[in-house]
């Protein structure tokens, strides 16, 4: 591993040095992640412990909550990857499950809708800042396509007489919008809060990933209207 990726990263208000705790509400409010992958492993269980999509969806949720705790201490550009990386999984994993599981599509098509919506998330920030390069939502960007597809996919269950699940989705992306702005608000409002706001996307993202595996459960277990 090259020097280059124990570089420090500074991305946030409330770091103000090197020090592993800098960032001590970005840090802790990982939490969030680990509490919502515990009560959705309690009511896995309660399901009869035998959806392993779901029980996947958990793990993951729970490495997005280690990883992020590492990338708020350590904040070295290895950690940086510890915090993006398992957060990506989740999205991808989730989308495929929500073509299977909600929409009903076959493991192909919903294999092909899954990879060309990968592409198209890969290719939306480089396509939006060639337009727009002044604005960059302090690093967001990135996430916008994944709020709209939880807009879009929420919808379309709705379409289809999933209910229950259009409704979480939908729940799902109405908090993960806030979270994007706290996320997008933190640079631009140091001055004013020095601790800023990051951590609330911490705590609200907990929310999303806790809303999006039970409603995977719930359905798998019947109550999906």
């Amino acid at each position: 591993m090259s020097a280059s990726w124990f570089s420090a990263v500074d991305n946030y208000c409330e770091r103000t040095s090197a020090a592993f705790w800098s960032e001590p509400l970005n840090a802790i409010t990982n939490a969030a992640f680990l509490a919502a992958a515990a009560y959705a492993f309690v009511q896995w269980r309660r399901g009869g412990g035998k959806d392993a999509p779901a029980l996947w969806l958990i793990a993951v949720t729970t490495v997005v909550g280690i990883g992020s705790f590492l990338f708020h201490t350590v904040a070295e550009r290895w950690a940086l990857l510890a915090d993006v990386l398992p957060i990506a999984v989740f999205i991808y994993s989730y989308f495929l499950l929500a073509m299977r599981r909600y929409l009903g599509l076959g493991t192909v098509p919903a294999i092909v809708v899954t990879l060309a919506f990968a592409a198209f998330n890969m290719s939306f920030e480089p396509l939006w800042r060639s337009v727009v390069p002044q604005v960059t939502l302090n690093g967001s960007l990135g996430y916008v396509p994944a709020a709209a597809a939880l807009l879009v996919v929420g919808a379309l269950c709705m379409s289809k007489g999933e209910v229950r699940a259009g409704r979480a989705l939908l729940w799902a992306a109405l908090v993960f919008a806030v979270s994007l702005v706290f996320r997008s608000f933190d640079q631009a409002i140091c001055a004013t809060l020095p601790i800023g706001t990051h951590f609330l996307w911490h705590i609200l993202n907990g929310v999303v990933l806790g809303i999006l595996t039970l409603a995977a459960i719930a359905h798998r277990n019947g109550i999906a209207r």
